[in-house]
C-alpha cells in the first residue's frame, strides 16, 4: 500500500465548527449542549452520555435536527449516514441514533489492514471494509441503493481514528500524545521520585482489555492508578493480584481505599491532587484528573502540524494526520447538501484551549491544520 500527502488543512474545512467533542457541547454556539437538552429528553442532571449509550443518540439526534435548521431553515433529516472505525463503538452509536432519530442510515467502518487485499462486506445496515480508499465505493454502494446524499441526509463523522489518525494507518501517533500526557502529568507530578520504566510497565500492563473492569477503560482512571503507583502507595503485582481475585472490583474502590490512606497520602505530597480527582468522581465527572487532560491536549497539538521535506510514511509516523479519504468524501457530500456532523470521544480538556491558551492564539484540535495523507 502505497500513501500520499495532499497538503495541509483542518476539520474545519468539512466540518466547520459542527463537532462535538465529550462533554456534549458544540464548539458552534448556536447549537444546543446537552444542558440545553435535558430537560426534554428527561436525562439526568449530572449524566453525561457515552457514545455507545442510547441517551447518547437521542442528545446527538437533538443536535442534528438544529444544525439542520441553522442552515436550511425549513429543512428536516431523512436518512444518516455514519462514518466511522469501529464495528462495536461506532456501530451502536449508529443504530442507536437511527433509532432515536426514527431515521433510515447506512454506516461506514473503516480501517487499513495491510496483512489482507481489498475486501468489503455489507452486514445488515453496515458497510464494513479494511481499506479507508472504500470510502468512494460505499458513496456508489448507496446510490445504487437510491438512498439519497442530499439537504435531507445527516452525515456523522466519527474523529478520532477515522477523520484523523486513521485506524490501521495513523492510530500510533494519537496513543502516542495520551500516553506522553499520562507520563508528563505522572512525571511532573513525583518529580524526583519518577521512575519511567516502572511508569511504562504499570502502564502498559493496565491499558489492556483484560483490565477494563477495573478501569473502566478510562484513561483519567489509569492515569491516576498509575500516579499512585509511582508515589509508592501501591505495588504493581499486589495492585493485579487484588484486581484478579476480585478484592478490588473498580476504580471507586480503588480511590476510596486511597482516600482512606490519608496519613501516607500526605507524606508523598499528593494530597490536593487525590483530594480534587476525589471529588470529581464523587460528582460523577468521566474526566477527573484535569491535570492530565490539559497535558494531553498539549502533547496532542504537538503532533499536528507540517513536516517539510518528509515523505507520507514519515508523516504518517510524526503528526496526527487528517485521513484524505474521509475529507473528500465530507466536501462532496458536503456540497450535495447533505448536514455534516463531527462527533469525538476525546474529552474537552484535552481538545479545547483553556480561555488563557485561546488568548494566547491556540485552537481547538479541529481548527488545527496538519497534514492529510491517503492511499494513492
Amino acid at each position: 500500500m502505497t500513501y500520499q500527502t495532499t497538503g495541509l488543512t483542518s476539520l474545519y474545512e468539512s466540518l466547520g465548527d459542527f463537532i462535538v467533542y465529550r462533554n456534549l457541547i458544540p464548539a458552534d454556539p448556536r447549537l444546543p449542549s446537552v444542558d440545553d437538552l435535558r430537560a426534554n429528553l428527561s436525562l439526568e442532571a449530572r449524566a453525561l452520555p457515552r457514545k455507545a449509550e442510547p441517551v447518547y443518540g437521542a442528545v446527538l439526534a437533538e443536535m442534528l435536527r438544529h444544525g439542520r435548521r441553522v442552515e436550511i431553515p425549513r429543512g428536516s433529516i431523512q436518512r444518516i449516514v455514519y462514518v466511522g472505525d469501529t464495528r462495536m463503538n461506532d456501530g451502536t452509536a449508529f443504530q442507536n441514533l437511527c433509532a432515536a432519530g426514527n431515521w433510515p442510515g447506512w454506516a461506514f467502518i473503516g480501517a487499513d489492514d495491510l496483512s489482507s487485499p481489498l475486501q468489503t462486506e455489507v452486514e445488515a445496515s453496515l458497510y464494513l471494509a479494511n481499506r479507508w480508499s472504500a470510502l468512494p465505493d460505499f458513496l456508489r454502494f448507496l446510490e445504487d441503493q437510491s438512498f439519497a446524499l442530499d439537504e435531507t441526509t445527516a452525515v456523522v463523522v466519527d474523529v478520532d481514528k477515522t477523520a484523523v489518525g486513521a485506524r490501521g494507518r495513523n492510530d500510533k501517533v494519537i496513543d502516542e500524545a495520551r500516553v506522553e500526557g499520562v507520563k508528563r502529568t505522572v512525571g511532573d507530578l513525583l518529580g524526583p521520585r519518577f521512575d519511567e520504566t516502572a511508569f511504562r510497565t504499570a502502564y502498559e500492563e493496565l491499558n489492556q482489555s483484560a483490565y477494563h473492569a477495573f478501569t473502566a477503560d478510562n484513561q483519567d482512571y489509569l492515569a491516576y492508578v498509575c500516579l499512585i503507583l509511582g508515589a509508592g502507595l501501591w505495588e504493581l503485582e499486589a495492585l493485579i493480584g487484588q484486581v484478579e481475585s476480585g478484592s478490588m472490583q473498580g476504580f471507586e474502590d480503588f480511590i476510596a481505599t486511597v482516600q482512606g490512606r490519608r496519613p501516607e497520602l500526605a507524606a508523598t505530597g499528593l494530597t490536593s491532587i487525590h483530594d480534587d480527582v476525589w471529588e470529581r468522581v464523587e460528582a460523577g465527572d468521566p474526566t477527573p484528573f484535569k491535570a492530565f487532560r490539559y497535558n494531553e491536549y498539549q502533547t496532542t497539538v504537538a503532533r499536528f502540524g507540517d513536516l517539510p521535506g518528509a515523505s507520507a510514511e514519515e508523516v504518517l509516523s510524526q503528526r496526527i494526520a487528517i485521513t484524505e479519504e474521509v475529507r473528500a468524501a465530507a466536501i462532496t457530500l458536503r456540497e450535495r447538501g447533505c448536514l455534516l456532523f463531527g462527533v469525538s470521544d476525546k474529552p474537552d480538556e484535552a481538545s479545547v484551549p483553556s480561555p488563557e491558551q485561546a488568548e494566547a492564539g491556540k485552537k481547538p484540535l479541529h481548527r488545527l491544520e496538519t497534514l492529510a495523507v491517503g492511499e494513492v
